[in-house]
């Protein structure tokens, strides 16, 4: 297929499945808007390495204001946004009764909020064009739950619910509206975990991988961004025109259990 003269805007683009996602839609032909912190240049080049141009937007996904600020300017980079990939996402392990309110907060605004705002700003120039692709990276925690998790649980299940209200607002329409659901996923957020429990536990990378994956994943592989970039790129083809609301989980068997 061919996304040339579509333009994709990605958020938490600069690394993971965010960047992974972005890659494969340049593949495709897509120009891409890029959004997130750390190194930009590097993800950059590997952006425009597919032949196509990006631009770049640093908005903090929990602010209202610069979410606005950044699809106006994907506006006037490249006349608006065809392809919205909310991606965006922090995370923060607690039991409920001591969460911290602030992070419940950030997690709400970053992981939820933000969708609602780059969708309720997109839509205006998708159904002008009556085409337009939104996808929302949910998770297994859009569909499930995991102790100490409770803003993050909350957050992904919010986004299935706004996924699904999208579709429906926009079902006669040429705009469609999907959640992906990943199961684990070896960014380097997951790493972490990784190497943080080989540590606690003592035992080597590999052994503790294991017993990450064995605790929830039946397939005992991670899912990878290319992966979920190759999703991505499905829910923009003419195949997935009517597939709409959808919650599909790429999860290694995580939800059949």
């Amino acid at each position: 297929m061919s996304l040339k003269g579509k333009t994709a805007l990605v958020t938490g683009s600069t690394s993971g499945i965010g960047l992974g996602i972005a890659i494969e839609l340049a593949r495709q032909g897509a120009h891409i808007v890029m959004n997130g912190f750390g190194d930009v240049d590097a993800p950059r080049r590997q952006i425009e390495a597919c032949g196509v141009q990006t631009a770049y937007h640093g908005a903090d996904m929990s602010k209202p204001a610069e979410i606005e600020a950044m699809m106006a300017f994907a506006a006037e980079k490249f006349g608006g946004v065809d392809i919205l990939v909310n991606n965006a996402g922090i995370q923060h392990v607690s039991p409920i009764e001591g969460f911290p309110t602030e992070r419940w907060d950030a997690i709400i605004a970053i992981n939820l909020s933000s969708a609602f705002h780059t969708t309720r700003l997109a839509i205006p120039h998708m159904k002008a064009r009556n085409w337009g692709r939104i996808i929302n990276i949910a998770s297994v925690h859009g569909l499930v739950a995991s102790k100490d998790k409770s803003a993050y649980v909350a957050a992904k299940h919010g986004i299935v619910g706004l996924t699904k209200v999208t579709a429906l607002e926009l079902a006669t329409t040429g705009v469609t509206a999907n959640a992906i659901c990943p199961g684990w996923v070896l960014t380097p957020l997951v790493q972490k975990q990784i190497d943080a429990r080989a540590a606690a536990e003592k035992i080597s990378t590999e052994q503790a991988t294991r017993e990450l994956l064995g605790e929830k994943e039946p397939s005992l592989q991670f899912t990878t961004p290319e992966q979920l970039g190759a999703m991505a790129v499905f829910f923009c083809s003419a195949a997935a025109a009517n597939v709409r609301g959808q919650a599909w989980a790429n999860d290694g068997g995580w939800t059949a259990q």
